[in-house]
């Protein structure tokens, strides 16, 4: 798939808790990867979601934004351990001290700098009022994870808007990516918003019913 590079949405979602979550998308690197600035504006707390960039002009962006919002970066999270995802993890290590999180199946991908804290399915992540529980959704690498909030999903490569993550890349399982969208997705309700690690924004609503690879589960090549 091809996603256009330039691609950014600033949105403030009024979350069930009652208060607004700050999401800003970056669409950055060769990759075109979806990087997000998410937090809580009033606490002036917030995570960076794949910093994919490969450039000093896309991180400058970045931390302009930062900067603008008055955030304390708190974590960087990696939704899985693949380069694309992960790019930008020094320079902003370096710029906010923040520590970095990724799942500990794909901790040992990360090497310099290295993962300071390993998640695991079921933690939590907390910036301000807002908080985001990891969901282990292995099969397009043994470490993919989610980030959910109560209605709002990243992604990662899991789940894109029309498409499915790649599951033919080391460490990818058609089977296990199979049953992490049955089991861990599909189960959400349809007004859970979704940011994909590319590609456009989408709901759990609109994948459920107009997702081709999501219509049924007899197909076994990757389109």
């Amino acid at each position: 798939m091809a996603y256009s590079k330039d691609a950014s949405s600033r949105q403030k979602n009024r979350t069930h808790q009652g208060f607004d979550m700050f999401v800003k998308m970056f669409t950055v690197g060769m990759m075109a990867t979806n990087c997000f600035l998410v937090g809580d504006t009033e606490a002036g707390e917030a995570m960076i979601i794949d910093p994919g960039f490969d450039g000093e002009t896309e991180a400058r962006t970045i931390i302009n934004e930062v900067e603008r919002n008055k955030f304390k970066v708190k974590y960087i999270i990696n939704t899985h351990g693949h380069p694309d995802h992960n790019g930008g993890n020094r320079f902003l290590k370096n710029y906010t001290k923040a520590p970095i999180l990724i799942h500990e199946h794909d901790a040992s991908l990360l090497r310099d700098p290295p993962a300071d804290r390993q998640l695991r399915d079921g933690d939590s992540v907390k910036v301000g009022n807002l908080e985001l529980r990891v969901i282990h959704t292995p099969g397009h690498s043994r470490g993919s994870i989610v980030l959910l909030s109560s209605d709002v999903v990243f992604s990662g490569d899991t789940l894109f808007a029309g498409s499915i993550g790649r599951y033919d890349l080391p460490g990818g399982s058609l089977d296990e990516l199979v049953n992490s969208l049955k089991t861990r997705l599909l189960t959400l309700p349809d007004y859970v918003k979704v940011y994909p690690g590319h590609g456009p924004v989408s709901t759990i609503g609109e994948e459920r019913r107009h997702n081709p690879f999501l219509q049924n589960f007899s197909w076994t090549v990757f389109g």
